[in-house]
């Protein structure tokens, strides 16, 4: 019912910035919940950010201050501004739906719908 397509990862140096995006196709985008999530290698995917249908946002405590959640409905794309990067924020970042309205959770097992990744490299 959706597809999900990141980009805008990359390699940067330690305290750099990047904007991840993801476009999404569907005909009730503005009606779901939408969050970014990592996974490092040889660990668990985690959940990074999220964002309602209302605008309200969820961070994971390593990333609140640094990581912005945003969602434009008109372009049906999702935003993850990532900021004052860090060597541990290695990993790839994907972005899924939960086709509720409200972001409840970051936990994996909440959303229904994945993107394919983009990979962010940081460097120091």
């Amino acid at each position: 019912q959706l597809v999900l397509v990141e980009s805008g990862g990359g390699s940067v140096q330690s305290g750099g910035s990047l904007r991840l995006s993801c476009d999404v196709f569907g005909y009730t985008y503005d009606t779901y919940c939408m969050g970014w999530f990592r996974q490092a290698p040889g660990k668990e995917r985690e959940g990074v950010a999220a964002i309602s249908s209302d605008g309200s946002t969820l961070y994971a405590d390593s990333v609140k201050g640094r990581f912005t959640i945003s969602r434009d409905n008109a372009k049906n794309t999702l935003y993850l501004h990532v900021n004052s990067l860090k060597p541990e924020d290695t990993a790839i970042y994907y972005c899924a739906a939960d086709h509720r309205a409200y972001c409840y959770t970051l936990r994996t097992l909440g959303y229904n719908y994945w993107g394919q990744g983009t990979q962010v490299t940081v460097s120091s």
